[in-house]
């Protein structure tokens, strides 16, 4: 239930589709006659819709995120229990259709665990996530296991869980896989926005993890003054952060994570 409405009301509060629906109900008062109320709405939606296309709005709601936990240095010497990779860098139908595993713009969450992994050759390697789709499910870890396996990780490294369709599901699911000992490093890699909201949520489950971002879109505070040179690119960039914001929100109100916007 709960996904399912996270779901929808992500969809709804979206800027993107909030500029969409703003335009279309102008259109429709339109068309019934109310002028005035009609052209303020759908000049709302439009100035939105232009508006969060090339503003740096969504630099400026993601940098925060992206600066909440910085990225730790650690001694090669320093044992790792344990490596978790958050799933959201596959393309689970796509890779599905196709057989094989393809990759979306946060691959890093892959190529990084990947590197780490080589860094620390005795540490586990989880990787967790399936496609968290609103009508159906797919499992995400097959392609990624035969990939892992293909780029040689040892098999008995790998912890693969398929089943999680949120941030949630994907702390409880592997803190029940891996029972974490007292005293264990694990590191958490998902992109630096979702950080925030992914310790939250592994602090709740009662999994002491070290977050370790990855997928950086901004470099530094300079890009909250840099428009973007497309609208849809601004949109997305728009779209993914009022996601996370809103993503912090809900699971502090449901009791899903320890804290409203977590901290180092």
């Amino acid at each position: 239930m709960f996904h399912a409405a996270a779901k929808i009301l992500f969809f709804l509060f979206q800027p993107s589709s909030l500029a969409v629906m703003f335009t279309a109900l102008g259109i429709a008062l339109l068309y019934a006659g109310r002028r005035r109320a009609g052209a303020v709405c759908a000049g709302m939606g439009m100035a939105w819709l232009v508006g969060a296309g090339l503003l740096p709005i969504g630099n400026i709601l993601i940098y925060p995120l992206e600066e909440r936990f910085p990225l730790p240095r650690l001694a090669v010497e320093r044992p790792v229990s344990g490596i978790i990779m958050l799933g959201g860098f596959e393309d689970a139908w796509v890779s599905a259709g196709r057989e094989s595993l393809h990759l979306n713009e946060a691959a890093e969450r892959l190529t990084e665990s990947i590197r780490l992994a080589k860094k620390w050759p005795d540490a586990k390697v989880v990787f967790t996530g399936g496609w968290g789709g609103l009508f159906a499910g797919l499992s995400g870890d097959g392609a990624v296991g035969d990939y892992l396996r293909d780029v040689g990780l040892a098999p008995e490294r790998l912890i693969l869980e398929g089943r999680s369709r949120s941030t949630f599901e994907n702390a409880v699911f592997t803190r029940n896989l891996v029972a974490p000992q007292p005293g264990s490093l694990w590191l958490l890699v998902t992109s630096a926005s979702h950080m925030p909201r992914a310790v939250g949520v592994f602090r709740q489950a009662g999994f002491d993890v070290l977050p370790y971002p990855v997928d950086f879109r901004t470099r530094d505070r300079g890009d909250m003054l840099l428009f973007f040179s497309s609208i849809p690119d601004g949109l997305k960039r728009c779209d993914l952060a009022v996601r996370e914001w809103l993503g912090l929100l809900m699971y502090w109100l449901t009791g899903r994570s320890n804290a409203l916007y977590p901290a180092p």
